[in-house]
């Protein structure tokens, strides 16, 4: 760890790179694989000093810089944290800084979801210029503590993350940290009947859910309305669909929840939950087309920690319904002068509420942070400075009819030039999430390179509603199937609509999206001229069978109704009938790098044609590729879209 002063130096001179003399040329592709330069940008609590997550050269771990927000043109306090690397900073005093760092720990995965990375907490009092790491491997950040200075609630799994307890429940043990003095006090023990427990600002234990094996029930408790026990107030069987979320509770009225739940109707709403009564109270929002997902909180936490102030839904943007009109107004104000304004969002505040953090990101902003002090408006930094607006391409959020009828949402990323484009139909992982195009890195470099995005939400995705989401599964697994028709209908759509050329059409995915990718190269119908799959599930049984012996109740239901029934893409081999691209991290621990062996042998004992990319140290998660990894995975994939696909190349 080091702390010191030095002088900023300008982006280019820190990463090497020069502009670009030809507006009209795509960006060199070793933009596009930088890490984040600057993220996770906070004010501390006086409002004195403003902290950011920065990494200052391409092959560099990140940073931390702290400035005088008076003086933001003089040097900052630079920590870091070698051998470990920074992943996430927090104020929790005016001079104290929490952290969550990471270490590459071993250089082979050691089973499904067991990683080569371990994590734990650390702390840098800025004033005397030092540092503290907590010993307590897999700690997780619950809570910092608005009531108590310098203090923190964390968790972590009793036994480590080898622990058979994990294959539970997950019951975590709770502690509140003194991160000036070290000290940690005991404050609750998870157990499987009580496991997931939430803080208030003042470290206070306010919700728990638990498990009633006997019963197959999760049940939910809470100590709102009598602090001195945890009292149940409602149950729900292991084989319900349905969501029952806690989001918060009426600062006002703590008899009264804040809960996001379907009771009985396709689409999650917000409810009111009576605790004197147990019983739902008042539907607070819902919504027809998607989802509610959650709720927006006052964006002063020090001051107002716990207070919900709106209801938040995605339907191509981030929405938000507010329930308190001064936190409305400063949101449309900061919307006004921000520019490429599309979802802006306070991200920090001082306890006085005069100072703030905003993060601005949209199709055309990878992602700004501002910082707003004494009346005025500063650019702080970009997650990608490199890449100008207008070089960037707009993303439309449109829906259209699958074969059978079914209405699919979808994100279009256009390249900037006229229709019709080449175009790549980029399935999400999951594949049971929602996805949110804000800025889509993947869709936005494609796009810059002359490619047409489409990124279906089709069926199976979550947030637009139960039906849509099960659809997937409930009837017998539909990938292959019917979820492959909506990614192939959507490309259709797209041909029919003028916007993308049917001899220059190819698929690419990560994940669940490597699969689809996959099954797309298998299908007798086809339209692709070729396929990109990224870290894909070649073989559904080998999949599923990591994890079989921990299913219970709906995900027992979802998940063995979607991989034993879909088609899976090592027993469609010999159909194949188009060039691949395999890309796969060699220390996958979501999908073992095994799948990715099991299909290339096939694939050559057949006679197909396909190339394959490994990335060496890389995991599955966005976080573990780093710069390197980046740029082998863009470069291999521009060159094979230009070179490979197909007889002429997309």
């Amino acid at each position: 760890m080091q702390l010191g002063r030095y002088f900023l130096l300008t982006v280019g001179a820190l990463l090497g790179f020069t502009a670009l003399a030809m507006e009209d040329k795509p960006y060199p592709l070793d933009y596009w694989a930088l890490r984040h330069v600057i993220s996770n940008v906070a004010i501390s609590p006086d409002g004195n000093h403003v902290a950011l997550m920065k990494i200052p050269t391409k092959d560099g771990d990140p940073i931390i810089e702290v400035y005088r927000t008076d003086k933001l043109d003089g040097e900052p306090y630079r920590i870091n944290s070698d051998p470990m690397e920074i992943q996430q900073f927090f104020w929790v005093g005016n001079d104290v800084l929490g952290m969550r760092l990471r270490q590459k720990v071993r250089d082979k995965i050691e089973g499904f979801n067991q990683g080569v990375y371990e994590y734990l907490l650390a702390s840098v009092d800025i004033k005397r210029q030092k540092l503290k790491k907590y010993d307590q491997l897999g700690a997780e950040i619950e809570n910092v503590l608005p009531g108590k200075k310098n203090r923190i609630v964390f968790s972590y799994l009793p036994g480590g993350e080898k622990s058979k307890l994990k294959a539970a429940f997950r019951p975590r043990t709770y502690y509140e940290l003194n991160v000036k003095t070290g000290t940690k006090k005991l404050l609750l023990r998870g157990k499987l009947d009580m496991g997931q427990m939430e803080f208030d600002g003042d470290g206070d234990p306010w919700l728990a859910r638990g498990f009633d094996i006997g019963e197959g029930e999760f049940v939910w408790y809470q100590r709102l309305t009598d602090p001195a026990r945890w009292n149940e107030f409602y149950r729900q069987s292991e084989d319900s669909f349905e969501t029952f979320t806690v989001s918060g509770f009426d600062t006002e009225d703590p008899s009264i929840l804040f809960v996001v739940a379907h009771n009985g109707d396709d689409k999650a709403g917000l409810w009111e939950f009576d605790l004197d009564s147990n019983s739902f109270g008042e539907l607070v929002y819902r919504r027809g087309d998607v989802d509610v997902s959650g709720v927006r909180f006052h964006s002063n936490d020090w001051q107002h920690a716990d207070s919900v102030v709106g209801v938040v839904y995605q339907a191509g943007n981030v929405e938000v319904e507010y329930f308190d009109e001064v936190e409305m107004a400063t949101q449309q104000q900061l919307e006004q002068v921000v520019p490429n304004a599309h979802y802006v969002r306070i991200n920090s505040r001082s306890r006085d509420g005069k100072s703030l953090t905003i993060y601005n990101v949209g199709p055309r902003d990878p992602g700004t942070y501002y910082l707003l002090h004494s009346g005025k408006l500063t650019k702080l930094g970009s997650r990608q400075p490199l890449l100008e607006a207008d070089r960037l391409a707009d993303v439309r959020y449109i829906k259209y009819k699958a074969r059978d009828g079914r209405t699919i949402p979808a994100y279009m990323t256009i390249p900037n030039g006229k229709p019709p484009f080449p175009a790549i139909v980029m399935p999400h992982g999951g594949p049971f999430v929602s996805e949110l195009a804000l800025y889509d890195e993947w869709a936005q470099m494609l796009a810059n390179n002359g490619y047409l995005v489409l990124q279906p939400q089709y069926r199976g995705s979550r947030g637009l509603g139960l039906e849509h989401y099960q659809s997937a599964f409930m009837d017998g697994g539909q990938g292959g199937k019917k979820m492959q028709d909506d990614k192939d209908d959507g490309m259709l759509y797209l041909v029919d609509q003028g916007w993308a050329d049917p001899e220059r059409l190819a698929i690419f995915g990560w994940s669940y999206g490597g699969y689809a990718a996959l099954v797309a190269a298998s299908r007798e119908a086809q339209i692709y001229q070729c396929a990109i799959a990224g870290a894909a599930v070649s073989d559904n049984q080998m999949q599923v069978n990591y994890y079989r012996s921990r299913l219970r109740g709906a995900g027992k239901i979802e998940q063995l109704r979607m991989w034993d029934d879909s088609l899976s893409p090592l027993e469609e081999v010999t159909k194949v009938n188009i060039p691949i691209l395999l890309i796969h991290g060699d220390v996958d621990q979501r999908v073992p790098p095994e799948h990715a062996e099991k299909y290339r042998q096939a694939l050559a004992k057949s006679n197909k044609s396909f190339e394959y990319v490994e990335l060496e140290g890389a995991d599955h998660f966005s976080n573990t590729l780093f710069y390197r990894h980046q740029k082998n995975l863009y470069e291999s994939m521009i060159a094979y879209l230009k070179g490979s696909c197909g007889p002429d190349g997309l």
